[in-house]
């Protein structure tokens, strides 16, 4: 069966585009296509302007083969601003709002000849009460969140590369819910200005794909380090640790089965896995990280909380205000022991390149009242570096559940490589 243009990795369109077998406005139409056909199920978008997004085609298509996402659609979390398009952070305070500027990764995705195609649904101000997008491969489950939105649109073929961003589990867990490629970089990799902050210690911008390959050539572009794409180096075998990590009392049989399984097709395929454990310092980072980011929630929301209260949701109020709770010695407290366990990765990671670990507590929640629980999140962006979902095992009713590498602070190419050795594999 030939491959629609819309299915194509983002580097295979790429490649087509300089070959002069696909154009932009081919590819842009493929993706407008999908999504007449799937939005009504899946509801990815908060905005989508398919004039704007073919006008954007058509610009991109006179650029020179010199820039890196020239003719490639892309989506953007309603978490980011946009200058063309409305930017509502999930809320009803900001419906209709009109940021005067792009984020920053909005602007260099557009230099870098990327096609915006529109705001895919983010959960309010990036937290926990979800929005209207379905799970594409079962709409009658959560696609997780907060970037429920982004994750859901790659899933089904609507667009190539997305936005996302992370503070607890917005990209890593709703990336193995649908089952694509989800990388959270290393902290402030990616330059954040112009996203909505929930929890500024670890606020970051997420990337979403269909293959590893494709994030690493994305995080190039917007982190100006050329040396994160991945040039064939992926092909030897990594040192994976497995490693189960506090949270796994809460692993259902789905993301069990899926980790043993990970590691053994790592094992057959040449790679060395050993099993690790982790510091007692280890088994406080899950309160730490829920204590700061909850006290953080409630400052970054001090307008909406005081000024609009009854349109911010219960939801956020609650933690908000749980976090307003927390005295300054107990937030100090939560950043120590953070900063402890930071300092204990290295010595803990000795010998191996990237930590294996579950990505999500199993397949999809069914209802979509609720986004899923972080808890196997946690750890990964506390520690601040790189993390990311490999897509390719399901669970018992067929939905997908995802792998998660973590790697060392600013060790991204190494976990990039892993990743896309181990995405082959799972394929395979």
């Amino acid at each position: 069966m030939t491959q629609k243009p819309n299915q194509l990795s983002a580097l295979e369109a790429l490649a087509r585009i300089s070959g002069g077998s696909l154009t932009s406005e081919a590819l842009t139409e493929a993706c407008l296509d999908r999504i007449t056909e799937r939005e009504e199920t899946v509801g990815a978008w908060k905005f989508i302007d398919p004039d704007m997004a073919r006008a954007a085609a058509r610009q991109a298509g006179k650029l020179s083969a010199d820039h890196p996402l020239r003719g490639i659609p892309v989506a953007v979390k309603d978490l980011f601003d946009t200058a063309d398009m409305p930017t509502g952070y999930g809320s009803p305070i900001y419906e209709g709002n009109r940021p005067a500027s792009d984020a920053s990764s909005v602007a260099l995705t557009r230099t870098a000849g990327g096609v915006i195609m529109g705001k895919t649904v983010t959960t309010e101000f990036a937290y926990f009460q979800p929005g209207k997008t379905a799970n594409p491969h079962n709409p009658k489950h959560t696609p997780g969140g907060s970037s429920s939105g982004s994750a859901a649109a790659v899933a089904d073929f609507m667009v190539p590369l997305a936005f996302g961003s992370q503070t607890v589990g917005s990209t890593i867990r709703p990336a193995s819910y649908c089952g694509v490629v989800g990388y959270k970089p290393s902290f402030r990799l990616i330059d954040r200005t112009g996203v909505r902050p929930l929890a500024d210690t670890f606020d970051t911008v997420g990337l979403f794909a269909r293959d590893v390959a494709d994030v690493a050539h994305f995080a190039a572009v917007l982190s100006k380090r050329p040396a994160l794409r991945l040039n064939g180096e992926d092909d030897s075998q990594p040192v994976f640790g497995l490693c189960h990590t506090p949270a796994w009392p809460h692993a259902e049989e789905d993301t069990r089965a899926a980790l043993e399984t990970a590691a053994r097709l790592a094992a057959d395929a040449g790679a060395k896995v050993v099993n690790i454990s982790l510091p007692k310092v280890f088994d406080q980072l899950d309160e730490a990280q829920g204590i700061v980011v909850d006290y953080q929630a409630a400052l970054s929301a001090a307008y909406e909380l005081a000024f609009h209260r009854d349109r911010v949701s219960k939801s956020y109020a609650v933690r908000a205000d749980a976090g307003a709770a927390y005295t300054p010695e107990q937030f100090d407290q939560a950043l120590a022991v953070i900063a402890a366990a930071q300092a204990a990765l290295d010595a803990a990671m000795e010998g191996v390149d990237v930590l294996l670990c579950p990505s999500a507590t199993g397949e999809a929640p069914e209802g979509l009242d609720a986004t899923g629980n972080p808890v196997f999140n946690r750890l990964g962006t506390a520690l601040r570096g790189p993390c990311l979902n490999i897509p390719g095992l399901t669970g018992r009713t067929g939905l997908p559940v995802g792998v998660q590498l973590i790697g060392r602070m600013n060790d991204d190419h190494r976990t990039l490589a892993a990743g896309s050795w181990l995405q082959k594999v799972l394929r395979r």
